[in-house]
């Protein structure tokens, strides 16, 4: 059985990425690692980073992002999509630049690979997310935010990066996909407040395309306010161990907001809507009653195969 790591990713340095860790975490079950690196901004050292990487398991592929494909991110699919068919592996890992997997999930992510490798149904292994948020400790568990998506999938079958690059369809159609009894952990809305503001913007010209992001951005401040933290859980648990250097360096404390009132003159955040504070509510009382995942929203990249 043979599993490739794949990514896409552009203007990481510039934009405070955890790309090397990212790769890191799994490159230990990993046969390969292709990474799609798109041309970046003269004052970005993504590709140094990525080549700093001592193992001859990572293999670059250098790429130009289109303009045109500026459109709902479907550059980010089509980047995705690149990495992906270099891939040479039964298996096919996909971590995005600020997902990064514990290591203690590593032999649990193996097994279930080589368990399900000839299963016809089965095309991906779904993951459970954690979503961080200002530091390493708050984390969403809140209405709004994806709580599963697939991160492995079964190579040649027509499985493809759909969307934004979120999560992987077939056909169109919802990967079919066990569970991989495994975790994700996101940090890709953790960075200094100025970082943050950045960060946005770029994925909001991927989105909207740049001359509207532009124009937005005109008018807004010049960092991300990330509001009151005590409205979110405090993660008690431990970090990838790849990532301990990476979150020693944080040093924005004083630009986080830890208790209070959101800022009045700003949009509120999912998380302090009050619609999604009562959707939140319910799921969670759900998921105390009957155990599982409870989603009150039908949108999904994936179907679920029972006990898969």
């Amino acid at each position: 059985m043979k599993i490739s790591g794949f990514s896409m990713v552009r203007n990481a340095t510039k934009l405070y990425y955890p790309i090397k860790e990212a790769i890191e975490s799994i490159l230990p079950i990993c046969d390969e690692f292709i990474v799609a690196v798109g041309k970046g901004d003269e004052d970005d050292y993504t590709r140094e980073r990525i080549e700093s990487i001592d193992s001859d398991k990572v293999k670059i592929i250098d790429t130009v992002w289109k303009e045109k494909d500026f459109e709902s991110g479907r550059v980010n699919a089509i980047q995705t999509n690149i990495a992906l068919d270099e891939c040479s592996g039964d298996w096919c890992f996909y971590l995005q630049a600020d997902e990064v997997v514990h290591e203690k999930y590593l032999p649990v992510i193996k097994d279930r690979c080589r368990e399900l490798l000839d299963d016809d149904e089965v095309e991906g292994l779904v993951f459970d997310y954690k979503h961080f948020w200002g530091d390493y400790e708050h984390y969403h568990n809140s209405h709004g935010w994806y709580k599963r998506e697939v991160r492995v999938i079964k190579n040649n079958i027509g499985v493809r990066s759909h969307n934004s690059a979120q999560g992987f369809r077939k056909n169109g159609e919802p990967t079919k996909a066990a569970h991989a009894n495994a975790e994700i952990f996101h940090y890709g809305w953790v960075r200094p407040p100025h970082y943050m503001q950045s960060k946005k913007k770029a994925l909001d010209s991927v989105h909207w395309g740049k001359e509207e992001a532009e124009e937005f951005y005109k008018t807004e401040p010049d960092e991300f306010d990330y509001g009151p933290l005590d409205q979110l859980p405090i993660y008690k648990g431990t970090h990838p161990e790849v990532m301990q250097d990476w979150i020693a360096k944080m040093d924005w404390e004083d630009k986080l907001q830890y208790s209070g009132e959101p800022d009045p003159r700003r949009e509120l955040h999912k998380h302090e809507q009050t619609k999604n504070k009562i959707l939140t509510s319910i799921e969670q009382w759900l998921e105390r009653k009957f155990g599982g995942k409870v989603y009150l929203s039908s949108h999904r990249n994936y179907k679920l195969l029972g006990e898969k």
